[in-house]
């Protein structure tokens, strides 16, 4: 990047240029630091890939076997694991494949449970497959609740799956290792079936060590999703893949040929070469991301210190405890009277009404504005 910001986009140049979910589904007096998509310059190999591809016309159906290799290669380095290319599926993107892995994993009588707080659209996905949900919610300090999880896998019976969400979105969790063990052993024993939501991996805070689920040797019956669409801010460039544990290539191997037809070859092609040349970018914008963080902490402190920022390892997705403000709904009030998105606690956990999700992978100006906007809503 040459000394340049990738997080570094002015707010007038945002309005004028984005026409994402994010900055067009509200009207434009509001600022949006809701939805989990960066504000952020492009990764250029990730550029001249797709680039490239419609230059030349190479737009057609797309071979997928480069980019289980361009991740493997990449988890090898990054994380110290060995995935089998040759073992991974295609998938059109991380959400589609998880509901297409809950309905061949389990019965349609099955529960899948959850641990919220966790990512919303994990709700509406189950409900999509019409199994029954069942959650487990996170402790107090936001980690696995292994009496809560026992109890909603004993509830849910053999033959159901729970969806891991490792890191977790929003609290930034980073699951150990001991503990994911920990979770496949128990997971095993009532035979209930992991799938792991790893999208955020690559965002784990720098020196903090994200460990994958299917890398833990207890976790050989798992599954696990994973794509860049999140690292390096690409998620219009459709595209993932489902790797199985070792004891798990029979539940892949039912997997239907035609679920694999959704991923489209830019984003194979763009998402290939974040994996295989995007590093340098990616370690930037984790740089960039904890002096963002700070400032938001900053911020809050001197404007709203009555608002506690959770403890995070991982993503750029602040988790706020609003319940010293005194408002029945904080996201609304911010919305209505500060004109400022955020996102509401109650959609990752029904009990997190008081909660609101802050998206600060955007330029100082504007998380600046938006605490600015959330003080002035409290007055």
């Amino acid at each position: 990047m040459n000394g340049m910001q990738i997080l570094g986009e002015s707010l007038a140049r945002l309005r004028a240029s984005r026409t994402s979910l994010k900055w067009r589904a509200y009207p434009d007096d509001v600022l949006p630091v809701w939805v989990a998509e960066m504000d952020a310059r492009p990764c250029a190999a990730v550029v001249d890939a797709v680039r490239t591809a419609l230059e030349t016309g190479d737009t057609g159906y797309p071979w997928a076997p480069p980019f289980a290799e361009a991740f493997a290669a990449f988890a090898q380095r990054r994380w110290g694991w060995h995935p089998s290319a040759a073992d991974a599926v295609v998938v059109p993107d991380t959400m589609i494949g998880i509901e297409a892995l809950l309905r061949i994993a389990t019965d349609p009588a099955a529960a899948v449970v959850l641990s919220p707080p966790c990512y919303d659209s994990f709700y509406g996905f189950v409900a999509a497959t019409g199994r029954r949900l069942l959650t487990a919610p996170l402790g107090a300090d936001h980690r696995l609740d292994f009496d809560a999880l026992a109890g909603a896998f004993h509830a849910a019976g053999a033959g159901s799956a729970y969806v891991l969400c490792n890191p977790q979105n929003p609290t930034g969790t980073v699951h150990s290792a001991d503990e994911l063990a920990r979770l496949a052993i128990l997971a095993d024993r009532f035979g209930v079936q992991v799938i792991a939501d790893e999208i955020h991996g690559p965002l784990v805070h720098p020196g903090v060590h994200f460990t994958p689920y299917l890398s833990v040797p207890a976790a050989a019956r798992g599954l696990a999703v994973v794509s860049a669409s999140k690292a390096w801010n690409i998620a219009g460039l459709k595209a993932a893949l489902a790797f199985p544990g070792a004891a798990a290539r029979d539940v892949l191997s039912r997997f239907p040929e035609v679920e694999t037809h959704g991923a489209s070859q830019l984003g194979i092609l763009g998402q290939t070469a974040a994996y295989a040349e995007g590093e340098a970018w990616l370690d930037q914008v984790r740089d960039e991301l904890m002096q963002r963080r700070a400032l938001l902490v900053r911020l809050l402190a001197d404007r709203l210190p009555a608002v506690r920022v959770a403890p995070s390892a991982a993503t750029y997705l602040a988790w706020l405890d609003c319940s010293g403000l005194g408002f029945d709904d904080p996201a609304a009030a911010f919305l209505e009277r500060g004109r400022v998105k955020l996102s509401t606690g109650a959609g990752y956990d029904a009990r997190a009404t008081q909660w609101v999700r802050f998206n600060f992978a955007t330029s100082p100006e504007v998380i600046d504005e938006a605490v600015a906007r959330m003080h002035a809503a409290c007055g």
